[in-house]
């Protein structure tokens, strides 16, 4: 690209996983609708993440750059990863140069770092968002480069942040609740899209736990890699009196859906998930994933048990005994799980993306 060219509108960069890919593409959606050409949008991320091939499936255009996360430990792959963060800001610096972008917009992840830095060495206006409760170490560092700063629950330790709220699909921001409760109450029990073993096992016992029940039904999805192992355990298990409806699936397709049907919801509090139950309204028992980076998953989950709207069980107290007095308490109350419905959202920001891409044009116009 020569001077004479275009300029790029917004180079968004970041991802590794669907927790930063997701809001950067919806964010990247609604600034098509507002009249930016996709090809005024270019997309930096990792090699090794997600968003290589999901934001191509999307129509957008992305260049991938070498690098891993830190180890958070003493590790030699910390020198390998040293020494590729290097060459990723190198080639940082040459892509933001040749495409001059307006803004700079990070959405998390250690593939954000090359060119948020770049940008800043280039004086290129920047903007990042943080999806969770606990900042990342990639955008706490922006911040205090002068990043303009969005986050999407109020009280996150960011200075001067705006809420904007996570981004999320629009089919979710669209969903109508209309819980099952009679004559089976749906009871999910979900661990995203990678699935989770707590959740998994938890699931499994609950259905040995409620073999006979007629009045509850479990829908569990345990996540593609682990279909396979999760119905061995189910045949195992299953006796030819069971009356309990237990639904098994690897991957759910309409998870819009299934929030709309679910009268309370088992799952892990990443960030993504937690902004569709604020979103949908749904009642949920939270498990944060232990030893995830800042306790970010555990910061998620508090500030919707800080509303009313969840209640927080440790993963190593997560046990299928726990989690059925909860859930029998909580079907016992009908009153108490419309009122937890009705805090999740209160945390809600349905209008998210189009509240990010506001700043991210606002930051535009300076450059």
């Amino acid at each position: 690209m020569t001077e004479s060219s275009p300029r790029v509108f917004a180079l968004i960069t970041g991802g590794g996983t669907g927790g930063h890919v997701y809001p950067a593409l919806a964010l990247a959606q609604a600034l098509v609708a507002r009249g930016h050409a996709p090809e005024e949008l270019q997309f930096v991320g990792a090699r090794r993440g997600l968003e290589a091939t999901v934001v191509p499936e999307a129509g957008f255009a992305i260049e991938l750059l070498p690098g891993r996360g830190l180890q958070r430990r003493i590790s030699w792959e910390n020198v390998r990863t040293a020494r590729d963060t290097a060459a990723a800001v190198n080639q940082a610096v040459r892509i933001v140069r040749r495409l001059r972008p307006r803004v700079v917009v990070g959405v998390g992840g250690y593939a954000s770092f090359p060119c948020i830095l770049a940008a800043r060495l280039l004086r290129v206006p920047i903007v990042v968002h943080e999806q969770n409760a606990a900042p990342g170490v990639v955008n706490r560092l922006a911040a205090r480069l002068g990043a303009r700063v969005a986050v999407s629950l109020p009280g996150t330790p960011l200075p001067d942040a705006v809420v904007t709220g996570n981004p999320i699909r629009a089919e979710i921001a669209a969903v109508e609740r209309v819980p099952e409760l009679a004559p089976r109450a749906l009871f999910v029990a979900i661990g995203g899209s990678l699935g989770a073993r707590t959740i998994n096992d938890t699931a499994l016992g609950l259905y040995e736990r409620w073999r006979h029940r007629t009045d509850i039904a479990i829908h569990h999805v345990c996540g593609p890699r682990n279909l396979d192992d999760c119905s061995t355990r189910l045949e195992r298990i299953r006796r030819p009196t069971d009356a309990l409806s237990y639904q098994l699936v690897g991957y759910e397709s309409d998870i819009a859906g299934l929030y709309a049907r679910a009268a309370l919801l088992l799952g892990r509090s990443g960030a993504v998930t937690v902004a569709e139950l604020a979103s949908a309204g749904v009642p949920s028992i939270l498990v944060p994933l232990p030893g995830a980076p800042g306790d970010h998953q555990g910061a998620n989950a508090r500030a919707l048990v800080a509303a009313g709207a969840a209640i927080l069980e440790p993963d190593a107290d997560c046990t299928p005994d726990a989690v059925a007095a909860i859930v029998d308490g909580l079907l016992a109350d009908p009153v108490r799980l419309a009122a937890m419905g009705a805090a999740a959202r209160t945390l809600a920001r349905p209008d998210a993306a189009d509240r990010l891409a506001d700043l991210v044009e606002e930051m535009a116009d300076v450059a």
